[in-house]
């Protein structure tokens, strides 16, 4: 893969790129042009697993009932862009994510966004039924001030998802043969 397309629906759903990259903010503004929204958030409120949860459901304006768990949280963001948002995408940046690097639970932050952007990028539900919905696209970028693409590729690396990269930026999805 030689690109990515916070606008769409296709793969990645979490990339992570340098601070301040002159393209990413082309594709959020093409996103806010198309009616999408852009969502922003700093990553010292998201070293900890309950920080994560607060922040989430106070930026994104997560239901009353969200259960302020990894679940929920997969749950609330493939709903995400359905009548929270009007059925518009959505792009949600993390700035300074470097503080998110090391912390215990990133791995399976990435892989609880992964999961909750599938959801929302697809028409089918899990069991392949029609979700009577477009496809709408649903997109996280981390922005790291320190990038190096390599350690980010070999901390987020585990069975459960695909790792990309290209120039300057990784990606993550969900593997296929691990989520059938």
């Amino acid at each position: 893969m030689s690109k990515f397309d916070l606008t769409g629906t296709s793969e990645p759903w979490v990339i992570f790129v340098p601070q301040e990259r002159p393209e990413i903010r082309q594709e959020l503004t093409a996103l806010e042009a198309k009616g999408g929204r852009v969502y922003h958030l700093k990553s010292r409120a998201l070293t900890t697993e309950q920080g994560i949860f607060s922040s989430f459901a106070d930026v994104l304006r997560f239901p009353g009932y969200f259960g302020r768990n990894w679940d929920a949280v997969v749950d609330c963001l493939g709903d995400l862009c359905g009548a929270a948002t009007g059925r518009v995408g959505v792009a949600v940046v993390v700035h300074g994510a470097d503080q998110l690097l090391k912390a215990e639970h990133f791995p399976l932050f990435v892989s609880v966004l992964c999961q909750g952007a599938d959801r929302a990028n697809s028409v089918v539900d899990l069991d392949g039924f029609s979700m009577g919905r477009p496809a709408i696209g649903e997109h996280f970028v981390l922005e790291f001030d320190e990038f190096d693409s390599a350690e980010i590729a070999s901390r987020v690396r585990q069975p459960d998802l695909t790792i990309t990269a290209g120039d300057r930026w990784v990606g993550a999805a969900l593997n296929p043969a691990e989520w059938q």
